[in-house]
């Protein structure tokens, strides 16, 4: 079969017939002939398919990725090991054209998938009920956020500023439409300063927001934030990387009233850009409220075990009044690709892929520190750690990708306080050589 079949002279003729017009120009005499455009679009001439793949190939030659040079960049997606199986299933025409199942009799399987999804994150997060996954981690958290409020009903969010600052912006987005207030707490050593904390709950808090890992990669106290978070009431929601759940104490075992995130290191290439998929795990307290949709199992008049889509929480089948969401979709092959990787790799992989995140994060970390670096926070890390910098990020940074290496993100971006701080990612396909070519490029910038 041809990937692209061209239409033909006749083609166009018979299409022009079958609508009742003799030219293609007729379709457009609704628009005014002055703002109609004259003359020739400004693009190269049409090639031949050899000469354009041949183009097309050059310019990709020009690109560096992340397979070519050491990678530190991370900042909320990161590279890991992507299982193959992974692009073999979602590259089944079933999966990846498929669209919402609302036939349950002819989508099964990709219910089935959706399914597995759910109760894998649900077992990650210690959390009792998933939704069947979520535009992104950023919107997952938003999400959170309004189903809290409209709970508790109350008016008062209280975000920390060791939220990774893009999921803060979407917050505030959602937030500004619902008439609610966001506020930011301050940070302490790199993680929610408690006693900021305690100062801002009052009686209208409708929740805390905290990411766990935080975007510097500190690992926050869930323990002591939850107490202070029920003690008013108010909701308890944690943005939390699912890779790192493999190995720490999910925010379920913490009380978390809502856990949120990206699925993105399960099976989710980087170079996809995103958005690319959120979860979203809740108690059975709040099932009905969740956003979206989920998928549950149940049997057939023969008791053979079957998939439906259930709670279907979104404006399209409910009155708009009683919608508990505006999502209208999902990311249904990206959960699948997340549920297949989980899969391949099973608890004791996904337990040992954690580890080694933990392992080599903290031999980077420890080789900076014998090198003379200044480590800017200090505490129990996952993936990320910040070093300081004697200049710019982004000179740093374009000093290290002359000599072949892509470094890490630039907090100065976000936070005039974090100039010259660089937030370093390692993870399990980080080499040892890699560490040290990295922190020896790095030496004259301490």
């Amino acid at each position: 079969m041809h990937r692209y079949l061209p239409m033909t002279e006749q083609d166009r003729k018979e299409m022009l017939q079958t609508v009742g017009v003799e030219t293609v120009d007729e379709l457009f005499q609704d628009i005014p002939e002055s703002v109609r455009f004259k003359g020739e679009l400004n693009i190269k001439k049409a090639l031949s398919e050899p000469a354009l793949i041949k183009e097309l190939t050059e310019l990709a030659s020009k690109n560096t990725t992340t397979e070519d040079v050491p990678f530190f960049l991370g900042a909320g997606v990161y590279r890991h090991y992507v299982p193959v199986i992974v692009d073999h299933v979602i590259s089944r025409s079933e999966f990846y054209t498929a669209y919402t199942p609302y036939q349950p009799e002819i989508s099964q399987g990709e219910l089935q998938a959706i399914f597995e999804f759910q109760t894998m994150i649900c077992e990650l997060t210690g959390m009792d009920v998933a939704n069947s996954s979520m535009y992104d981690g950023g919107t997952a958290l938003a999400e959170a956020a309004m189903l809290s409020a409209g709970h508790t009903r109350g008016k008062k969010i209280l975000v920390s500023k060791s939220v990774h600052p893009e999921s803060r912006d979407v917050l505030k987005t959602y937030a500004l439409g619902q008439h609610l207030e966001v506020v930011e707490i301050d940070t302490k050593d790199g993680v929610t300063d408690i006693e900021a904390l305690q100062t801002h709950m009052e009686d209208d808090v409708a929740c805390v927001l905290v990411q766990y890992p935080n975007f510097f990669g500190q690992v926050e106290n869930l323990a002591e934030i939850e107490k202070i978070v029920h003690s008013k009431k108010a909701m308890f929601v944690v943005s939390s990387n699912p890779l790192s759940l493999g190995i720490l104490t999910p925010p379920g075992a913490f009380g978390a009233d809502i856990v949120v995130g990206d699925a993105q290191p399960f099976g989710i290439s980087t170079q996809f850009g995103g958005p690319h998929c959120g979860y979203f795990a809740t108690t059975t307290k709040l099932m009905r409220k969740i956003p979206g949709r989920l998928v549950g199992q149940t049997t057939d008049l023969d008791g053979k075990r079957g998939f439906v889509l259930t709670l279907q929480a979104r404006e399209q089948h409910i009155r708009r009044d009683k919608a508990t969401s505006n999502i209208c979709s999902n990311q249904a092959l990206n959960a699948l690709a997340a549920s297949v990787a989980m899969t391949a790799l099973g608890k004791k992989g996904i337990r040992e892929i954690a580890t080694q995140n933990i392992q080599k994060t903290q031999y980077a970390l420890r080789t900076f520190k014998e090198n003379g670096f200044t480590i800017v926070h200090e505490g129990p890390v996952f993936n990320e750690f910040v070093v300081k910098c004697n200049k710019s990020v982004t000179e740093v940074n374009d000093a290290l990708f002359a000599k072949g290496i892509i470094g890490g993100y630039d907090l100065g971006k976000n936070d005039d306080d974090l100039a010259n701080c660089m937030l370093v990612a390692v993870t399990e396909l980080t080499t040892k050589e890699d560490i040290d070519t990295f922190v020896k490029e790095m030496g004259e910038h301490k």
